[in-house]
């Protein structure tokens, strides 16, 4: 009975001092490859569209990772399934002179946090989705191990 009233009290802990994040969700790949035509889908719902919002990018990689950058297109749409927004981004992954890796890192994985949308309006209170499509040229991509999306209040 304690040690579940400590894994609860644990668990309420950690959830609730990040209040700013509305949704986060992440999904792994296959075989730690990410193929050009696996494009992961992540819905999420916006209750106040009169807030801005800033959607980050979440990238497991390992250190073998060939590159120091990752091409992505995000697809932003509505309920309905109009697109709203589009976009090419580059991610770095580790610094392109001396292949040090970014983010944090656990052994031989690194997380990513990258911003993609700063202070984003969404037209209206609803659900939408963002879909990830990796742009490289190889496929499949290898020691990608999962990506997904952050969605938080801007401040």
């Amino acid at each position: 009975m304690l040690k579940n009233l400590v894994c609860f009290a644990t668990f309420l802990a950690l959830t609730s001092c990040d209040e700013k994040r509305v949704y986060e969700q992440n999904k792994d790949l296959a075989g730690n490859q990410w193929y050009i035509d696996t494009i992961p889908s992540f819905t999420f719902r916006i209750a106040d569209a009169s807030k801005s919002y800033n959607i980050y990018y979440n990238v497991r990689n390992a250190i073998s990772y060939p590159y120091y950058n990752l091409f992505v297109t995000y697809y932003l749409q509505d309920s309905t399934g109009k697109q709203l927004s589009s976009r090419l981004q580059e991610l770095l992954l580790a610094d392109s002179k001396t292949g040090k890796p970014l983010g944090d890192g656990l052994g031989d994985m690194f997380d990513h946090q990258i911003l993609s949308l700063k202070n984003y309006r969404f037209p209206k209170n609803g659900t939408y989705t963002f879909r990830i499509k990796q742009y490289m040229r190889q496929d499949p991509l290898p020691f990608v191990m999962s990506v997904g999306v952050r969605v938080e209040k801007a401040e």
